[in-house]
C-alpha cells in the first residue's frame, strides 16, 4: 500500500508546520484554518505573526531554546492569535509541541503541531504577555518559585502577576483561578 506522505501531511487533524530558523518553510490546511489564512500567507513568514506580541515570541523562543537543546522536544500551552479571516487579531489557547531535527542547532529546523484549545479553554480577561506566561505555568501546575525559575523572574514578581490573575478571574484560591484558566 503507497502511502501519501503530502496528502497526510495537508489532512492531519492538527496543525503541522515544518520550520527553519523559526520561519514557516510548510504548513498544513489544518493549522491554515486555525490561525485563519492562507498558506501563501504564512510560508516564509516568522513564527512571530502568530503571537500575539514581539515580546512573547522572543521569550518563548528564550525559554525552549535550552529544553530544546535537552530533549530535543519541547510542548506548551500558550496563547496564540489568530492571523486573518473573520477572527483576525483574536486570542486563543493553542497546545504548541515541537521537535528539533537538530538538538546542537534546535532552531535551526523542527516540526511542530499546533492544537486549538479555544473550545474547551476560551481566553475570557484581557491578560499581558507575563501574566499569559504565569498562567500558562500555573496550569501547569507549578509553584511561584518554579515559575520564578522558569521565567528568570522572583518568585514575589511571580505572585503579583498571580494575584492580578486572580483579580481578573474573580478566584479566591490559587486551585480556583486553575480551574477559571482551565474551563474559562
Amino acid at each position: 500500500m503507497d502511502i501519501d506522505y503530502r496528502l497526510a501531511f495537508d489532512m492531519a487533524p492538527v496543525g503541522l508546520v515544518l520550520s527553519r530558523n523559526r520561519a514557516i518553510v510548510d504548513c498544513n490546511l489544518h493549522l491554515c484554518e486555525m490561525f485563519g489564512a492562507a498558506r501563501e500567507q504564512l510560508i516564509g513568514q516568522s513564527f512571530q505573526i502568530l503571537y500575539p506580541s514581539v515580546d512573547e515570541y522572543e521569550r518563548i523562543g528564550a525559554r525552549m531554546l535550552p529544553i530544546l537543546n535537552t530533549k530535543g522536544h519541547y510542548a506548551d500551552d500558550r496563547i496564540m492569535k489568530r492571523v486573518d479571516g473573520r477572527l483576525k487579531g483574536e486570542t486563543f489557547w493553542c497546545h504548541v509541541t515541537g521537535r528539533a531535527l537538530n538538538r546542537a542547532a534546535p532552531h535551526e529546523s523542527g516540526i511542530w503541531t499546533f492544537e486549538d484549545l479555544s473550545s474547551r479553554r476560551p481566553v475570557k480577561a484581557e491578560l499581558t504577555a507575563r501574566e499569559r506566561e504565569v498562567a500558562a505555568h500555573l496550569m501547569d501546575g507549578m509553584t511561584s518559585k518554579e515559575i520564578g525559575r522558569a521565567l528568570v523572574i522572583s518568585h514575589r514578581t511571580v505572585e503579583i502577576y498571580r494575584a492580578r490573575l486572580m483579580r481578573k478571574y474573580k478566584a479566591s484560591t490559587t486551585a480556583d483561578l486553575v480551574h477559571k484558566l482551565m474551563v474559562g
